[in-house]
């Protein structure tokens, strides 16, 4: 506090909206008040924004808080996939978790304000919940039109370049966001349809128009009826990003558009020969075709495959946040999405919670057979062995550590799970164990280099487990490293997907 005000001097009152002077009158700080989270008075003052704690100062001025009847006014715009459904069953169940009364103004379609309300009658906090689309929620949050922005999808490199221009800082940071919960991009079919697995190419190919008969899919001699999502919305623009672009395709005209998954499965299942990519959390009468790839590979969409990122298109659900500090009840709300009685409400509603879980190895026969399946010549029968002696009597923790290609950079859903796995092993829950990070590769280039490379990854996850557990007593738990590099593809390495599923770290539990 007086580091800050001691770099100021009194500027006329009337000049400014507050003026936040010392307890002892000797050193004031004037401005235009820009925020208050209930704690702190973030003020743009001639020395440019400075955050003063409440605490060791008096607020004068008319811009100045009623610090008695203080109300946390936060805003939220984004997806409708999240502020439809999801977000107001979070915020009723932190409501209740919080002991306060929760009420709902509706203002019209898709504006809603949340009041949550103390035993006193007092209003704590009012949400004001816009639901649009990814797009138009991080615009207004460049824009400081919103506090936080809800998206289905990664600001790209034009919002992302936006954000620095507006001196919004970096937006990818890990700092700047959070995970609610997952969900993925699925092809869907009818229930009828005969067509076993599809393959990412075979969708580019479908959804470019080039591809117009099911008969080219071993199917019958019909048409093929194509269903996405409105162009506005995250998902499909993750669709075009990371089905169409790989392939260098564009969306076909002829594809018939949706304003929600719901309405997108609907119409698949109700017609034997359209296929759409809709919403693992969303599938209605529809069914879900796995992927597969040229090497023969399957990739089911379940829950295990979601939380591990082995299905190569899961979508988590995100929440960005501004640069300046939330009230203390934003913050609470936001860590309130870890808990498990966020992870039940998430399940509840079809989505994936990130809680983990442990698979034994005995529940992992298919992933063997395919790493036996794509054994050659730089992975002989005694890496095998020697990988399966490893994993005997060992489980598999949900948590998997995903990488960009020849990078140690983890994504934003490994940077989830190290959070994630960091708490646990603060709260005791290994305790007597070992936890061993187990680090693969894709195929690409020397397989001596890549188990290199995949060791070294396996470390890093390890120390940056290590340090997000700085509360943890780590003396209760053996922390090992191990790596098999190309010895357990989950994917075929023909695709970028592909590859980027297979460079991972795993967490096996002895």
């Amino acid at each position: 506090m007086a580091a800050l005000l001691m770099l100021s001097t009194a500027l006329p009152a009337s000049a400014q909206d507050v003026a936040l002077r010392s307890h002892d009158g000797s050193v004031e700080l004037s401005g235009t008040l820009i925020g208050f989270d209930g704690e702190y008075y973030r003020v743009d003052s001639i020395y440019g924004p400075l955050t003063v704690s409440a605490q060791g100062v008096t607020c004068r001025g008319p811009g100045c808080p009623d610090l008695e009847n203080y109300v946390a006014e936060i805003r939220f715009a984004g997806a409708s996939a999240i502020t439809d459904q999801l977000f107001p069953a979070l915020v009723a169940r932190f409501a209740a978790s919080r002991d306060l009364t929760l009420r709902r103004q509706v203002l019209d379609a898709d504006r809603s304000v949340f009041s949550l309300i103390r035993e006193d009658a007092q209003v704590a906090a009012r949400f004001h919940v816009t639901g649009t689309s990814t797009d138009e929620g991080l615009a207004a949050l460049l824009a400081r039109e919103t506090d936080i922005a809800l998206a289905t999808r990664q600001p790209d490199e034009t919002e992302a370049a936006a954000a620095r221009a507006a001196d919004q800082g970096d937006i990818s940071m890990v700092a700047r966001s959070r995970i609610i919960g997952l969900d993925a991009l699925v092809p869907l079919v009818a229930p009828g349809n005969p067509v076993d697995a599809l393959s990412l190419e075979d969708l580019a190919g479908i959804f470019a128009g080039e591809v117009t008969n099911w008969q080219d899919m071993d199917g019958p001699d019909a048409p093929i009826a194509l269903h996405l999502l409105e162009p506005s919305t995250g998902h499909a623009q993750d669709v075009e990003t990371r089905i169409l672009a790989p392939f260098d395709r564009q969306p076909a005209a002829t594809i018939i558009r949706h304003a929600s998954t719901a309405a997108l499965a609907d119409a698949v299942a109700a017609d034997p020969f359209a296929i759409g990519i809709g919403s693992y959390s969303e599938i209605g009468n529809a069914r879900l075709v796995p992927l597969r790839g040229v090497c023969g590979f399957i990739q089911h969409a379940t829950p295990d495959s979601l939380k591990s990122e082995d299905y190569p298109l899961t979508a988590p659900l995100f929440v960005y946040l501004p640069v300046r500090r939330m009230p203390q009840l934003g913050r609470e709300f936001l860590a309130f999405f870890e808990s498990q009685d966020a992870d039940r409400v998430i399940r509840r509603l079809g989505f994936v919670n990130q809680a983990i879980t442990a698979q034994p190895l005995r529940e992992q026969g298919e992933r063997l057979a395919n790493a036996v399946a794509a054994a050659g010549e730089e992975v002989d029968l005694e890496d095998l062995q020697e990988m399966v002696a490893a994993m005997a009597g060992a489980e598999r923790l949900s948590p998997t550590f995903r990488f960009g290609d020849g990078t140690a950079e983890l994504d934003a859903q490994s940077l989830s799970a190290v959070a994630r796995l960091s708490r646990a092993i603060e709260r005791g829950v290994y305790d007597g164990r070992d936890l061993v990070f187990v680090g693969f590769s894709d195929s690409q280039g020397n397989a001596g280099a890549n188990l290199r490379l995949a060791r070294g990854r396996a470390e890093a996850v390890r120390l940056a487990v290590m340090a997000a557990a700085s509360d943890g007593d780590l003396n209760r738990i053996r922390l090992r490293v191990e790596a098999f590099g190309e010895a357990l593809p989950m994917a075929c390495d023909d695709t970028a997907a592909g590859r980027a599923v297979n460079r991972r770290v795993e967490v096996w539990l002895r």
